[in-house]
């Protein structure tokens, strides 16, 4: 963990296309926010509206329900990494192929305004730029909010509603 009086914001995207005995795609969501809110180290929590996409993968799936959040955080970016699986699990997350359907996922989208580039973890995110999912919700919460020396408006994706759908 960083000293207390270095926090640093980050973004992280959320999102979910299955149920399960602990709740639906946008109660999955919910639960994961909550826990970041009561997490010690987690502070000014903004969270976007909720979108419904397309799955980017295979097609045979629910649509997603995704959010981008934005928060400051004392945790190092593996420790955040670490409390995003920790939340992937508490939701009984199963990996049954890639891009598949999901309870829920919540990745690191930004850290501060870090380049990352570990085996276990890549800021910004590596598909940031092709995802209008999170570039969407992105530039909602934060619309001069800088990525790679670029505003998120400069990224044509992040004005683009193509197979979008504002939930709430």
């Amino acid at each position: 963990m960083l000293d207390n009086n270095n926090w640093v914001t980050c973004y992280l995207g959320l999102g979910s296309n299955l149920a399960n005995e602990l709740g639906s795609p946008v109660e999955h969501l919910q639960q994961a926010l909550a826990s970041l809110e009561q997490h010690q180290a987690m502070r000014q929590l903004r969270v976007s509206s909720y979108y419904a996409s397309a799955p980017m993968g295979p097609q045979d799936q629910p649509d997603f329900t995704n959010a981008v959040v934005e928060l400051e955080t004392t945790l190092t970016p593996l420790e955040l990494l670490a409390l995003c699986q920790q939340l992937e699990a508490q939701a009984q997350r199963e990996r049954l192929r890639r891009w598949g359907e999901r309870s829920l996922d919540v990745d690191i989208l930004l850290y501060g305004q870090q380049q990352i580039d570990e085996p276990t973890l890549v800021v910004p995110h590596a598909g940031l730029h092709e995802r209008n999912f999170m570039l969407v919700p992105l530039r909602e919460l934060a619309p001069e909010l800088m990525i790679n020396d670029q505003p998120v408006s400069a990224y044509p994706l992040s004005a683009d509603w193509s197979g979008l759908e504002l939930i709430h």
